[in-house]
């Protein structure tokens, strides 16, 4: 053999090496370098091929097991299937769906075309089975987390106690102005309306409002005035995206004016000097918490909620500044002090010590601001217009069966809503009688409305509401300039003005009239019919603790 017949079949032999093999051929080497000595290079190169293969074959063999199972499988079920006869109908040809477009503000709410006399003096209530309280859809529980300042939880029952449940919804504002002695109708919420766009087009630019008034106890009436309507960031109402925003702007400036002194005492920026806005501020922003749950005005209500629990007086009651050491006990303080309270607690808001603060409450107004058949200004002293405000904070907190609610009604019997003090009634009420009616449409809804209610309970709402539907509307100052929605809609709007010694402050003036026409929807009378006995055995429990310094636990029943 010559040199050239060598080098070629080296040649032959490198590129055989070399030369790429299918993988059938990988496969037939592996088999059979299996099978060679386990010393030997081809065993060696037999089982890495067979950790290269692996992979693929287990993933061939799940194939053919699951083809082979799902074939199985499909053999059973054809041997069991049954023949159904289906019979198709003609389709009639679909009319074209056109697109929704996006909910707009409802038009302005008119009053009926003809003018309607109602005789104030002698109404005609009904049969008492319709003037029954409107019902309330149940309430759900939410759970709280930390979420962005205009983050809200849609809560069914936005207001809601044990006995006493109110939805603000617009079903239930619909159901609740119905018509009829008992309720409201187009008229009253015509009025609300106008109010609601008065205020968003009066609100300053930081989410305040002014105007002859302190400015956050101005800011907290217009939050109260718009969730009274369930109106508030994410809220069902058809008008959230006009009053949604104004809501949320307003409680972030409240929150913003809240803080600590030096000593860790909560306080407000701008708070008067007697610090009445320091407790209608915290009643705003309770319930703005109870309604939205929103996380950032919780701590900021949970603190001003603290401040009045540990500045309730001595004796029970409250007075000035919010002064713990002070006895004085004036009734109109307290007024605002037991709605922020009664507010807190319906929020989920339970500072220490606050079912004892409530306690001491009631005992204080059963024993020092009554006197005479009704509650006064401050202790010792003889009823005044004030009465509604003790009438109503027993109410409100779970004593509407109390004999002082009872007294207080008959004293309030006479009253008639109106905004001159000389009219409101024979007696000498005082000089702010809206500010009496303010309470007092609350007393009488709740005495008149509740299941249970006395006769003449029900015929003095009725009359009362009937005299109210007629005055409000007639005295609204309609603003001749229209607001636009955000869709560039007009609508109209109005405000009050008191014929007092306040008639400079239309912001108080207006929101106070327009939560007496919200009467119908903002609480729903109390449902439960408690015994009387039942209360005073709590009541008369509480003050013997109180007496003793010893706590006790008795049913408030908030």
């Amino acid at each position: 053999m010559s040199e050239n017949d060598v080098g070629e079949i080296d040649l032959k032999e490198i590129e055989k090496r070399y030369e790429a093999k299918g993988y059938f051929a990988r496969l037939g080497d592996m088999l059979r370098g299996l099978k060679m000595p386990h010393d030997s290079g081809e065993y060696k190169l037999a089982r890495l091929e067979l950790q290269r293969q692996s992979a693929p074959i287990c993933a061939f063999i799940f194939v053919v097991l699951f083809f082979s199972v799902t074939a199985v499988l499909t053999m059973a079920n054809d041997d069991k299937k049954e023949v159904v006869e289906v019979t198709i109908a003609e389709i009639e040809e679909e009319t074209p769906v056109e697109e929704q477009e996006e909910e707009e503000p409802p038009d302005d709410i008119e009053p009926p075309p003809e003018e309607v006399e109602i005789m104030v003096d002698t109404p005609n209530p009904g049969p008492v089975s319709q003037i029954t309280p409107v019902a309330s859809p149940p309430s759900t529980q939410v759970s709280v987390k930390p979420a962005p300042q205009d983050s809200v939880a849609m809560v069914d029952s936005p207001v809601k106690m044990k006995s006493m449940t109110g939805s603000r919804t617009p079903g239930s504002i619909g159901a609740a102005t119905r018509g009829g002695a008992g309720y409201g109708d187009a008229t009253t919420e015509a009025c609300v309306m106008k109010v609601l766009w008065y205020l968003k087009a009066h609100q300053n630019t930081d989410g305040s409002w002014t105007g002859g008034q302190n400015t956050l106890a101005n800011t907290a009436l217009a939050v109260l005035t718009y969730l009274a309507h369930g109106e508030y960031p994410g809220s069902p109402s058809p008008y959230q995206k006009d009053f949604g925003p104004v809501v949320q702007q307003a409680v972030d400036w409240l929150c913003n004016q809240v803080s600590s002194d030096a000593s860790g005492k909560c306080v407000m920026r701008g708070v008067d000097g007697n610090e009445y806005a320091f407790l209608i501020a915290t009643y705003a922003l309770c319930e703005a918490y109870g309604m939205t749950k929103n996380p950032n005005c919780k701590d900021v209500a949970y603190n001003a909620l603290n401040r009045i629990v540990t500045g309730q007086g001595p004796t029970g009651g409250w007075d000035y500044k919010i002064n713990p050491t002070s006895d004085r006990d004036d009734m109109s303080f307290e007024g605002w002090a037991l709605q922020a309270l009664k507010a807190g607690k319906m929020a989920g808001l339970h500072p220490e010590g606050l079912d004892t603060c409530i306690k001491k409450a009631i005992r204080c107004l059963k024993t020092r601001n009554f006197k005479n058949g009704g509650f006064n200004y401050t202790y010792g002293g003889n009823p005044t217009g004030l009465t509604a405000t003790g009438c109503l904070a027993m109410q409100l907190l779970g004593y509407g069966g109390q004999s002082e609610v009872a007294q207080a009604l008959d004293y309030m019997r006479d009253w008639q809503p109106s905004f001159d003090s000389k009219q409101l009634s024979a007696k000498s009420q005082g000089s702010a009688p809206q500010y009496y009616c303010y309470y007092a449409t609350q007393c009488k809804y709740q005495a008149g409305m509740k299941q249970g209610a006395t006769k003449s309970d029900e015929m003095a709402w009725q009359k009362w509401n009937l005299a109210m539907k007629k005055l409000y509307p007639s005295l609204i100052i309609d603003d001749p300039e229209p607001v636009k929605d955000w869709k560039g809609k007009d609508h109209k709007q109005g405000h009050f003005e008191n014929q007092d010694a306040h008639s400079t402050r239309p912001i108080m003036d207006t929101c106070l009239a327009a939560l007496q026409l919200m009467v119908y929807y903002r609480y729903l009378p109390t449902t439960q019919t408690k015994a009387a006995t039942e209360e005073a055995d709590g009541v008369d429990a509480a003050e013997a603790a109180v007496d003793k310094g010893n706590d006790v636990t008795v049913e408030v029943d908030i």
